[in-house]
């Protein structure tokens, strides 16, 4: 394997433009899979924080996937050649609303390519901004950060997540928690809702025997999207303006794990701080929530 980030880096600033129409189907099977109790949405109704994802999906075909259910490497983003793409974090901004029935585009640029050295070996982090608008102009607005690395020996097991109590970055314990059920209907309904062919998600045999995890891994824009959606569910009446969001550890099918959120005074404003833990306890993710109230 030759790792040539120079090459790689030629990427940045390649874009790319995709179009669609936010259609209700969508969002009542991410309603369902969430096990909201929501009515039906109808045209006009506002999109609700990550339900974006459900949208400008790729419709790759099935001879161009790879043996992992992933889309081969090449096109918008760059062909790192590091057998394992992982959806490390981003930076999400609301400054608009979609709504059922609009047209919608997004934008997308690649903004950096970068090489670190991590304990396993080489890390290639790529950065992807990505503007969503709808008839009313610019809607949201993500940074998404996406980090490759290659695929240990089939005898080495990924590291745990590092052990912790509750929220280790405050002294805030929960106020807000659901507890959730990674069982395999949820993540394959999830995976079907945003095209994920990703067989680390749904295929036991292969996670266990061909990728050495101990069990089915849950997503990480699924868990990004519990712990907003827990903002939905305890603060109804207040607006995401911002979310940003960091993956810590991994999340697997082998126990219930949690979403939390304490929320927090800021100078008048109105924030909240999140968290994940998987069934033992350790970080999943940590995200920082900032509302406004209508």
């Amino acid at each position: 394997m030759t790792l040539d980030i120079n090459h790689l880096r030629q990427w940045i600033g390649r874009t790319e433009e995709i179009r669609d129409v936010v259609t209700a189907a969508p969002l009542a099977c991410l309603q369902a899979t969430l096990d909201r109790d929501d009515p039906d949405p109808e045209p006009g109704d506002p999109l609700p924080p990550s339900a974006h994802w459900l949208y400008f999906l790729a419709p790759t075909r099935q001879s161009e996937l790879d043996e992992n259910g992933h889309a081969r490497k090449g096109g918008f983003l760059p062909p790192v050649p590091l057998e394992r793409r992982m959806w490390a974090g981003g930076r999400i901004r609301f400054p608009g609303t979609l709504r059922v029935g609009d047209a919608i585009s997004r934008h997308s640029e690649v903004l950096d390519v970068s090489l670190k050295e991590g304990k396993s070996g080489p890390l290639v982090f790529v950065v992807v901004r990505h503007r969503v608008s709808g008839p009313d102009g610019l809607a949201i607005e993500e940074e998404h950060d996406i980090v490759y690395r290659g695929a240990p020996s089939k005898s080495t097991q990924p590291p745990p997540s590092p052990k912790t109590e509750a929220q280790p970055e405050s002294s805030r314990e929960a106020v807000w928690q659901r507890t959730i059920d990674p069982d395999p209907v949820l993540l394959f309904r999830y995976s079907a809702l945003i095209f994920n062919g990703h067989r680390i998600h749904y295929d036991r045999e292969y996670v266990t025997k061909d990728e050495g995890y101990p069990g089915l891994i849950v997503h990480g824009p699924l868990i990004a999207t519990l712990l907003m959606d827990l903002c939905r569910r305890e603060a109804p009446d207040q607006r995401l303006r911002r979310f940003d969001y960091r993956a810590r550890g991994p999340v697997f099918d082998l126990g219930p794990f949690s979403v939390n959120g304490c929320p927090v005074e800021n100078g008048g404003g109105h924030r909240a701080e999140l968290w994940a833990l998987d069934h033992q306890g350790r970080l999943a993710m940590t995200g920082d929530a900032e509302f406004e109230t209508p």
